[in-house]
């Protein structure tokens, strides 16, 4: 338990940043789940309208420090080349 007033303040301040993170990280995987199912029904347009939705929030989670900028840039990647893979 903390027991200095300043190591409560930190206590408080990371409870605030989870809270907050937790929010984006849900928001996060909402986006990449509907590319996800967009893809998995095989509709091409609807997933490219999703990823066009769904990349700036990566991208963003990536700034705000949700996910490390690499793993942000191989999601969208991924996301884009499976994409690609269904207008075939």
């Amino acid at each position: 338990m903390a027991t200095t007033s300043s190591a409560k303040k930190a206590t408080r301040k990371i409870a605030r940043k989870t809270e907050v993170n937790k929010a984006r990280r849900a928001r996060l995987h909402t986006y990449v789940r509907k590319v996800e199912e967009a893809i998995a029904g095989g509709d091409r347009n609807k997933a490219l309208a999703a990823m066009k939705e769904a990349e700036p929030v990566i991208m963003r989670s990536a700034q705000y420090g949700v996910m490390h900028r690499n793993n942000a840039s191989r999601k969208v990647s991924r996301l884009t080349h499976r994409i690609a893979k269904l207008g075939k």
